[in-house]
């Protein structure tokens, strides 16, 4: 792991993202990215048994203290490496809870972060996830997330749009990207159906990088894709770019 922003930069990357890091220690990681000269752009919120199938804890009620210690151990990460942005990730509570009570406690738990992440300038995001990958998760669109970031109103909340989910939920990306380009503190991407990298599904990457440009986005953009091949084979996509 620790030898991969070397490559990641020598690629041509100007930041690198991770999904959980606190399994490095932080000062190891920070190292590795300052030795590549790359930023970090992002990076999540644990989400305790998200990734094996459970609920995770942003919107579980009664889990609002251990959402608390999570934030706590990100906050020390960010200390160190810097993120541009933080993610939450709201996942999927259990379907006899009621919806609005788990988005009261998805909101009050984005405020939380929101407020514990603005000393450090640090962003939080939330985001939505595409309902084919993973069925009942609590936030799946666009307009989902925004209204959860309304209802917890704090200034230190954005949105992240991953092309791939939204693709699938809902199309219409360039229009969407315009309307909602103020909210977006971060943007990540991997074409559909196959969630490879760009050039091998239905979306016009060149088409839709230039827009992106156009509407005056300035944040990161990550290639969150699953290679169809090696990730250098990867890259030919990445080459107009350099």
């Amino acid at each position: 792991m620790l030898d991969r922003p070397a490559r990641a930069g020598a690629a041509g990357f100007g930041a690198v993202e991770i999904q959980f890091p606190y399994n490095l220690a932080a000062g190891d990681l920070a190292r590795a990215n300052q030795a590549a000269g790359v930023d970090m752009a992002l990076f999540n919120v644990a989400a305790g048994n998200l990734e094996s199938g459970g609920a995770g804890l942003a919107a579980l009620p009664g889990g609002e203290a251990d959402f608390q210690a999570v934030v706590d151990q990100a906050l020390g990460y960010a200390e160190v490496l810097e993120p541009a942005n933080v993610n939450i990730l709201a996942g999927w509570p259990p379907p006899e809870l009621p919806r609005e009570r788990c988005l009261d406690v998805l909101a009050g738990n984005l405020a939380f972060a929101a407020e514990a992440f603005a000393p450090l300038g640090v962003g939080v995001l939330l985001e939505a996830i595409n309902t084919r990958d993973r069925p009942g998760f609590l936030v799946s669109s666009s307009a989902d997330a925004l209204a959860i970031i309304e209802r917890a109103d704090h200034p230190n909340l954005g949105l992240q749009y991953d092309i791939y989910h939204m693709q699938i939920m809902e199309g219409d990306l360039v229009p969407t990207l315009e309307r909602l380009i103020g909210r977006i503190g971060h943007i990540q991407f991997a074409d559909t159906p196959g969630r490879h990298q760009p050039g091998t599904g239905e979306i016009n990457f060149p088409f839709l990088f230039a827009s992106i440009g156009a509407i005056g986005y300035e944040g990161w953009l990550g290639a969150e894709y699953v290679p169809s091949g090696t990730t250098e084979e990867s890259l030919g996509w990445l080459e107009p770019y350099l």
